[in-house]
């Protein structure tokens, strides 16, 4: 398919157009020009903050709490990452208020990185690898051990809205990253994974200095692209804001043979009232991908694993293509009713369409060989979410609550049909060697490929109660609250559009957590929190004729979290460090030839993240995950104590930016992440080896003709290493080559 033909949505079109439109009409206003009375209201409405912050600017907008007390926490000292972000249905915390650990990075980081997606992103934390999913071009991630899928990415505290797969992180203004548990706090996640942690993206929206910014990226081998970024704020007290981004690239990447194309625009307004609230995002995300190296699966017969190739080869056939469109707009408003009462309500809905030719790469062999299959698979979701509740605030005697109450939905309908390899039949080839011209022929399609059927409906509801209890003059804050959610899964065949599976299920998650501000500077926290996922399906009577139970689906899995920690914040340097333990549970055939959910995985583990600019003009970023993670219960015991798929014992990552003192504005950065060993069978028999990545960068900024312009470059795999990054879901997935990246930004 040629990346050239394919149609844009209507969506897109006005997106684009309006962006464009935005550029152009909307005059800019410095700094200098606001007025003396704007200025002065601003300073009115100024958020006091704790002293230890030191940079960023704290601005009231949608999803926080009633004003002032909780505005949205500003960026820290070198500004790679925010001083918090938002804790679910709790609303912006500040990190050292908070029972949870998490970490929120920034627009600026994204910027100075050329993060591309996501995955660039959370490469800056210790507790995340990365990897891709199974057979596709989409990113996965792992949180503590445990896998968070790209479809359980929730977009400003609303699952089901966020762009699948590949996110173009040039729309956002943050990427949180929660640690642990969080069925309490966001509730169930559509995919059901994300047990060791969240990504919520916080969508970019006006700021009080108005924004004309335009870029223009190269990329290794032949990627280009532009990005033109609008913001402006106007009304009285500059109330409405209104923000638009447009982003285009297209060319070869560095891996051999491979082109991907990417087209993305955000429009999003907000206002600003004395006692209302409102922000509307919309967005559209499109990623299309030609012969695109995804991940490699492992025959089972294999003994041990090949040595990676070379980092920059393409090991997968020739003529496969990925197109993946999202197309969003949620809104929320909130009310303050009074100076203790605020309402809220947000809705919002997504609209997905994915197609692609797979060739699904298997090695076969320790000298390397391997086998290739094909499918062709078409998928378009439509997903509608809403949230609403309200958070009251009241005293009784010493003690101040905070008792948040609501209820939430999402509803999604996916539409499929695929064909695989006739005859399910492979090619050959070799992963250091040639690759096939093509892939093996399709067989017969399941499902109109044209016009895919109803494959399934998964409806996930929830009410939700907690109480945040502070006192000790405000140094000691507890929070217990409870979610109950309700699960409905229906799945029809794609032939007779018959109903095979009618699931339903309620479970409750509750949550405990407390913080003690032992100093301004040191807060310690505790928490007990739970995830949801659902139940695994019993293999069919056809598979296996033994099993009392076949076919049916398990009620929801609860996985348990333990977690004690410390945090820091003395202004211009921060850090945490937590002790966790995560229970999940797994299902098997047991002793009673009955699937059941009588197996578990324990991760332990220890986190230590440090991040600021402890001297003036040196910024770092970075920390060390120390996990022990077993298998504790497994069938006939055969696993017992090996270590789960893909879990390393550690992982260290730790970025420095440092300017120059001779050349005023020249900045100078490296980043280090390693990677312990990782096992790709739950026998431990297969396992790739330890790896690490250094990547460099620099960036110049200057005035021309008293424009800003910010000149970086960025090398990735400086030493062009060639490794294995990840065993995620027991397939692998290969580290990139050495990429160049290089842009000029100019503000105007």
């Amino acid at each position: 398919m040629s990346l050239s033909a394919k149609s844009r949505s209507p969506f897109a079109v006005a997106l684009l157009a309006s962006a464009s439109l935005l550029a152009l009409s909307v005059p800019s206003v410095s700094a200098q020009e606001t007025t003396s009375s704007q200025q002065a209201g601003a300073e009115d409405k100024a958020v006091k903050l704790k002293p230890i912050t030191i940079e960023g600017q704290a601005e009231q907008e949608a999803g926080d709490p009633t004003p002032p007390a909780y505005a949205t926490p500003p960026a820290y000292a070198g500004g790679q990452v925010a001083t918090g972000g938002r804790a679910g249905v709790l609303g912006n915390k500040d990190v050292l208020d908070t029972a949870i650990n998490s970490s929120a990075y920034t627009e600026k980081l994204i910027r100075d990185q050329q993060a591309d997606t996501i995955a660039d992103v959370v490469d800056n934390d210790p507790g995340v690898i990365t990897s891709y999913s199974y057979g596709g071009s989409g990113d996965r991630y792992m949180i503590r051990g445990f896998v968070l899928d790209g479809d359980d990415v929730s977009l400003d505290g609303l699952y089901g809205t966020a762009p699948r797969q590949l996110v173009d992180v040039s729309m956002y203004e943050r990427v949180e990253v929660t640690k642990g548990a969080s069925g309490f706090l966001n509730g169930m996640s559509p995919g059901g994974s994300g047990i060791g942690g969240s990504i919520n993206l916080v969508p970019k929206r006006a700021t009080d200095t108005p924004i004309t910014r335009l870029t223009t990226t190269y990329g290794m081998d032949s990627e280009v692209g532009s990005h033109l970024d609008v913001g402006r704020r106007f009304g009285k007290d500059n109330q409405f804001g209104i923000r638009a981004n447009l982003k285009y690239s297209n060319g070869n990447t560095a891996i051999d043979d491979e082109q991907r194309e990417t087209i993305a625009g955000a429009l999003s307004f907000d206002y600003r009232g004395d006692d209302t609230r409102i922000t509307i995002d919309s967005g559209h995300n499109e990623k299309n991908t030609d012969h695109g190296r995804t991940s490699i699966t492992l025959n089972s017969a294999l003994t041990s694993i090949p040595d990676a190739p070379s980092a920059s080869h393409n090991f997968n056939a020739d003529g496969t293509w990925a197109d993946l469109q999202d197309d969003f707009i949620q809104g929320r408003v909130e009310h303050d009713f009074n100076e203790n009462v605020m309402g809220y309500i947000a809705l919002g809905t997504r609209h997905m369409e994915e197609s692609g030719i797979y060739s699904t790469s298997r090695i076969d062999g320790t000298d390397g060989s391997m086998s290739y299959s094909s499918s062709y698979i078409v998928r378009n979701d439509t997903t509608n979410t809403a949230m609403g509740g309200a958070r009251i605030k009241f005293d009784t005697f010493a003690v101040s609550h905070e008792l948040n109450v609501g209820a939430s939905g999402m509803w999604n309908k996916s539409h499929q049909a695929w064909a695989f390899a006739s005859g399910f039949a492979r090619n050959s080839g070799n992963i250091y060697g040639e690759t096939p011209s093509s892939y093996p022929a399709l067989g017969a399609a399941t499902g109109d490929l044209n016009d895919p059927g109803l494959r399934n409906t998964n409806d996930l509801t929830s009410y939700f109660l907690a109480d945040t209890l502070s006192f000790l003059d405000d140094r000691v804050h507890f929070t217990a609250g409870v979610r109950r959610q309700s699960v409905t899964t229906r799945q029809f065949d794609l032939t007779s559009g018959a109903r095979t599976i009618n699931y339903s299920a309620d479970e409750y998650t509750p949550m405990f957590g407390v913080v003690g501000n032992v100093t301004e500077q040191v807060s310690v926290y505790a928490n007990y929190m739970e995830s949801l996922s659902p139940g695994e399906t019993a293999p069919s009577a056809g598979s296996d004729p033994t099993l009392t139970n076949p076919s049916e689906q398990l009620a929801p899995y609860t996985s348990e979290q333990y977690e004690i920690g410390v945090k820091a914040d003395y202004g211009t340097i921060g850090g945490s460090i937590a002790l966790f333990q995560i229970e999940k549970p797994s299902a098997y055939k047991n002793a009673s030839n009955t699937f059941a959910a009588d197996g578990e995985q324990r991760n332990r583990g220890l986190e230590l993240q440090i991040f600021g600019e402890p001297v003036e003009g040196t910024r770092i970023l970075g920390g060390v995950t120390l996990l022990d993670a077993q298998l504790t219960d497994t069938q006939n015991g055969t696993n017992n104590g090996n270590s789960p798929i893909a879990v390393p014992d550690y992982v260290a990552k730790l970025g420095v930016e440092y300017d120059l003192p001779f050349l005023h504005g020249a900045t100078v950065n490296a980043r280090v992440i390693h990677t312990a060993s990782q096992y790709a069978d739950a026998a431990n028999s297969l396992e790739i080896p330890s790896w690490t990545r250094l990547d460099l960068g620099a960036r110049y900024e200057t005035d021309i003709r008293t424009y800003p312009v910010t000149l970086r470059a960025n090398i990735e795999n400086v030493t062009n290493n060639d490794y294995w990054a990840s065993a995620n879901g027991g397939y692998l997935t290969m580290g990139a080559p050495l990429t160049a990246k290089l842009s000029l930004t100019v503000d105007f």
